[in-house]
């Protein structure tokens, strides 16, 4: 039997939220009979209004009359719904302190909560209650499992738990499918689709999206064409079919067709964000900077929300077509009119565009200004920058911070050497050598380098 007390204590969840308590004197939110409750929770959009209804449902001891689990399965649902994931959990301990018992749909809930806070030690003692209850095989707690086994990059789990149900539903199938696909283990993803298709289960539009992210993943131009037929097989003439042919474009992208992508893309009957996006990201991957902003002023102008990915996009193709003035514009227009807060990948794209464009003073004020600390893919870039355009001063600053990250990176003594040796400084050259054979650096024929100038 799963301890109450051990899952509180891991996952350091309090008794009593103070904000519930806060809220019962609040606004009061109007709390309809129960059979309405579900349809008011489906219906919150926003954590606060969430917590009044919550904190309604406690003061008039709505569970103490009402025990069924789906009125507490309907409020753990909402709060993960609202990426409250400790809230939910807070639920479920109050729903197994009141006595009632978790069915099939409270558990795979709970799972996708836990999910969030990333917990792998609940996620076993919530397997093990499974296991007691005799649900481990039961179709959504199997796939709940799965994907939080994977998300965990517990891949063995995950396989065990897959394996061991010769009763397998499409829901399993797509889990483990969609699960390694996410976990980075693409060919493993392709593998056991391939086996799906072998046992005579048809795949929905969940399959395919998991099995498209691994095609696009591997840039397996071949086995995405054969996908494409697959893809619309699965088509759903009464459902919306965005987000798989969203991962068909992205598939398309990733393998350099961006005609097939741009094809998918204007027959679509309705798009969103991710559809957009896609087409910037792939244009702009390709160093095809005029089109992916093209697509982003279209954007725009069918009043479509851009999120933080589209402006990766966005400042990553101005990196390509090295736009400075256009990448400020837009890196201000992130923040200011959208009120996006950059992360480090958007820091990173301005000082890759500041350095690509010679302006090395610009991009060292933007790494010393940025609100988090530079990593080594934005120091590499900077070192790159100093290389191509020989600033020894820059350089040996930019060197200094990345040997403190990376003090047996080769590539860094190297790219320094050269930069001494590109203003003729050949005494600091061949010390910079020397250096690197005393601490036996040797650079190794044909390996690959972060650092670069291009």
């Amino acid at each position: 039997m799963l301890s109450i007390l051990n899952l509180q204590l891991r996952l350091r969840v309090p008794h009593q939220p103070k904000r519930l308590t806060k809220a019962r004197h609040s606004c009061p939110v109007k709390l309809p009979v129960y059979d309405a409750l579900a349809d008011q929770l489906a219906r919150c959009t926003t954590l606060p209004k969430l917590i009044q209804i919550h904190a309604q449902i406690i003061s008039i001891n709505f569970f103490e009359s009402h025990v069924s689990p789906i009125h507490w399965n309907n409020l753990i649902r909402s709060y993960t719904r609202a990426n409250d994931p400790r809230s939910a959990v807070q639920v479920y301990l109050a729903m197994s302190r009141a006595g009632v018992s978790p069915d099939c749909y409270t558990l795979p809930i709970i799972l996708k909560a836990i999910c969030q806070c990333y917990s792998i030690q609940t996620a076993t003692q919530l397997h093990a209650l499974m296991v007691h209850r005799g649900l481990e095989v039961h179709e959504f707690c199997e796939s709940a499992l799965i994907s939080l086994y994977c998300k965990a990059g517990e891949f063995g789990d995950a396989y065990k738990v897959f394996e061991e149900n010769t009763d397998r539903k499409l829901g399993s199938w797509n889990a483990i499918v969609g699960g390694l696909s996410q976990g980075g283990r693409a060919r493993d993803a392709i593998d056991v689709f391939l086996r799906m298709k072998r046992s005579g289960f048809m795949p929905d539009d969940v399959t395919m999206v998991g099995v498209m992210v691994a095609c696009g993943s591997l840039r397996d131009l071949n086995f995405a064409l054969q996908l494409h037929k697959c893809v619309f097989q699965a088509m759903n003439p009464v459902k919306d079919n965005v987000l798989m042919l969203n991962s068909l474009i992205d598939a398309y992208g990733k393998c350099g067709r961006m005609d097939l992508a741009s094809r998918i893309f204007s027959r679509m009957d309705r798009r969103n964000v991710s559809s957009w996006t896609s087409m910037i990201v792939g244009y702009a991957m390709h160093g095809c900077a005029h089109d992916a902003l093209q697509y982003f002023h279209n954007m725009r102008a069918s009043s479509v929300m851009p999120n933080h990915v589209t402006f990766l996009g966005v400042l990553s193709a101005c990196v390509h077509g090295v736009m400075v003035q256009e990448g400020k514009n837009y890196f201000q227009m992130m923040m200011s009119f959208y009120g996006i807060e950059p992360q480090i990948q958007h820091f990173g794209c301005m000082v890759d565009l500041l350095g690509r464009a010679g302006l090395l003073e610009e991009a060292r004020t933007v790494v010393e200004e940025m609100p988090m600390q530079a990593n080594v893919v934005i120091w590499g870039s900077l070192l790159g920058a100093c290389e191509r355009y020989s600033d020894v001063k820059m350089g040996e600053w930019v060197a200094h911070h990345l040997l403190e990250l990376q003090p047996s990176n080769d590539a860094i003594y190297v790219v320094l050497s050269n930069i001494y040796a590109s203003t003729n400084m050949w005494e600091e050259a061949g010390r910079i050598r020397e250096l690197m054979k005393q601490r036996r650096l040797a650079k190794a024929p044909g390996s690959s380098c972060p650092i670069t100038s291009d």
